[in-house]
């Protein structure tokens, strides 16, 4: 008896346990795309925040007895105001070239200004540069080199050309068949996802995927974007990997410790960016030539009857020729309004709407901003913002679904 029933237990049990096994197997979640595996890992303790490039022990491995190349500028700082140059160099890591963006590598040149070759005077490493009729890295110009490091502050923001630098960084990566490691750091707008998604008409270097103008993301995340949605030259996909930053969330608040390029001096330069770039679109300066760059707008075409702030750009550091450059300008003073959580365009239709001749209000460039000739056209025929905001849903609900995918923090 007592046999029988232990054979019917333990019968039961099995029976029990295949159904279990099984009902587990149904309920395993679909694993995220490949590019998932793409994040390294670190097994430190430590809860302090760290940027991806404090974040050693996860990549130094990567890079030993490797011809190591870097795409990086000002901004590729460690905690302690040390460079991450010259921090690879005492960690006796081979470095053999520098190469940089937009602004160069100590980040001082103007905004499509010219960038030339030259070298690092404290280093001595040659310098290359990855703008103007040089966007991409030529195979002769990544010769010698092992692996690809990738180091930038980012500010999230579609027209923010560090993004469209990675693109290219990355699809000569895979052309070259040469590994590249992006060392992530925080997005000062990482909670913001907005604007009119970029149509395929109007890419550009200011806009070179179909992303709204606020992307939400950071630049690790955005580059197993790139990868993963195959966004590059032929589909290809680049042998990327990403050094996270530790003990971070996309809504922790994070100051800049240096200037990101000549024009964001601040916090609060850097969260209206997104917003007042339009303007560069229009006739109305947005503050170059002054200290409070991208915290002000003017024009001397907006009347000073309705605009009691006013302002005179003069050429300075990052602004050899302001827009308006000597002009008396009449605007607004954004500098003590508090952070913004949208792409706000009550300035931009403001400023519209009270100039005069509006035929000159416009030019080219607002398209490329944009993305879209759509929202030219919306405010011309005096859509609201309201009105103009609910045209973007369709697009950003799809462009939140894939987004969620290369997430790699909450």
């Amino acid at each position: 008896m007592t046999s029988k029933l232990f054979f019917k237990s333990t019968l039961l049990f099995f029976s029990l346990l295949i159904v279990s096994c099984g009902s587990s197997k149904k309920a395993i979640p679909q694993l995220k795309p490949s590019t998932d595996n793409v994040t390294l890992t670190s097994t430190s303790t430590d809860v302090t925040f760290k940027t991806g490039a404090e974040n050693f022990e996860s990549y130094l491995p990567l890079l030993k007895d490797k011809r190591v190349g870097i795409v990086t500028n000002q901004t590729g700082i460690l905690s302690k105001e040390k460079h991450l140059v010259d921090f690879l160099i005492e960690q006796n890591i081979n470095l053999q070239k520098i190469y940089a963006p937009e602004h160069g590598f100590r980040g001082t040149a103007d905004a499509g200004e010219l960038i030339v070759d030259g070298k690092d005077t404290k280093t001595n490493l040659p310098i290359i540069s990855l703008y103007g009729n040089n966007k991409k890295p030529k195979p002769e110009q990544l010769e010698g080199i092992d692996i690809l490091v990738f180091d930038l502050q980012d500010v999230g923001a579609r027209f923010y050309t560090y993004i469209s630098s990675l693109h290219y960084v990355m699809e000569a990566c895979a052309e070259n068949n040469i590994p590249l490691l992006v060392l992530d750091r925080p997005n000062p707008n990482g909670t913001i996802v907005d604007g009119p998604i970029l149509e395929k008409d109007h890419k550009s270097f200011v806009g070179m995927h179909e992303i709204p103008v606020l992307h939400g993301m950071t630049i690790g995340e955005y580059a197993k974007m790139i990868n993963g949605e195959k966004w590059l030259k032929d589909s290809l996909q680049c042998d990327l990997k990403v050094a996270p930053c530790l003990n971070y969330s996309h809504d922790m608040k994070y100051s800049l410790p240096v200037k990101p390029s000549p024009n964001l001096p601040n916090d609060q330069s850097i969260n209206l960016y997104a917003s007042l770039c339009f303007f560069e679109g229009t006739n109305v300066s947005l503050g170059r030539g002054t200290e409070k760059q991208f915290q002000i707008y003017g024009s001397p075409f907006l009347p000073e009857s309705e605009f009691d702030f006013s302002f005179t750009p003069k050429p300075n550091f990052g602004a050899k020729d302001p827009v308006h450059n000597g002009k008396l300008c009449f605007g607004e003073d954004l500098t003590e309004i508090r952070k913004v959580h949208r792409l706000e365009l009550k300035w931009l239709l403001k400023a519209y709407e009270n100039t005069a001749d509006k035929t000159v209000f416009f030019n080219d460039f607002f398209t490329k901003l944009a993305g879209t000739k759509k929202l030219r056209e919306q405010i011309e025929a005096g859509m609201t913002e309201k009105e103009i905001r609910k045209t973007w849903q369709e697009g950003l609900e799809q462009f939140k679904e894939v987004r969620k995918k290369y997430l790699i923090y909450e």
